[in-house]
C-alpha cells in the first residue's frame, strides 16, 4: 500500500509577514516624519503671505494719500487697517491669527508682526530711513529656534 501525502503550500510564511510589516512600518515612519515639516512650511507660507498683505495695504494707503506714511497698522481677525488721523484709511484682508505691533524689534511670538514706518530691511533687521518705506519683522518656524525675517514695501 502506497500513501501519497501532498504538502499544502497555502498562506504566508512568518518571514513574508515580517517583511510586509517592516515595509509598512518604514512607510509609516516616513509619513510621520514628513507631516510636521509640511505643516511648518504651510504656517511659514501663511506668515509670509500675511506680511505681504499688510505691505500691500500700506502701499494702497500711501497711493491714496499722496505718499504720506500711515501712523497705525492693525491686524485683527484677518482684517488689516492702515490709518492716519484725517486721511483715508486703507483696509485689506489676510488669514486670521496674526497681529501687528508697532516697533522694529524681532517679534517674540510666531504669528505676530512688528512694523516700522520709515524703516527699511537690512538683512533680517530694520533700520530707520527717511523714505516712505515700511519694514515688517516676523518669525518663521524651523526645527529649532524660530528665525527672524524682514520684508519691506
Amino acid at each position: 500500500m502506497q500513501y501519497n501525502f501532498k504538502k499544502r503550500n497555502e498562506g504566508f510564511t512568518i518571514i513574508e509577514v515580517m517583511i510586509v510589516l517592516a515595509i509598512a512600518g518604514l512607510i509609516m515612519l516616513i509619513v510621520f516624519l514628513a507631516v510636521p515639516a509640511l505643516q511648518r512650511t504651510s504656517r511659514n507660507t501663511q506668515a509670509k503671505n500675511a506680511a505681504a498683505a499688510v505691505l500691500a495695504t500700506v502701499n494702497e494707503f500711501q497711493n491714496n494719500n499722496d505718499g504720506i506714511n500711515p501712523t497705525t497698522i492693525t491686524v485683527t481677525d484677518g482684517v488689516i487697517s492702515v490709518t492716519k488721523t484725517g486721511l483715508q484709511t486703507a483696509t485689506g484682508k489676510t488669514q486670521g491669527g496674526f497681529t501687528a505691533t508697532s516697533g522694529t524689534a524681532t517679534p517674540t511670538l510666531v504669528g505676530t508682526f512688528n512694523y516700522g514706518i520709515g524703516y527699511k530691511c537690512a538683512g533680517n533687521t530694520a533700520t530707520a530711513v527717511s523714505a516712505r518705506s515700511v519694514a515688517i519683522m516676523f518669525l518663521v518656524e524651523t526645527n529649532g529656534t524660530p528665525i527672524s525675517q524682514c520684508i519691506e514695501g
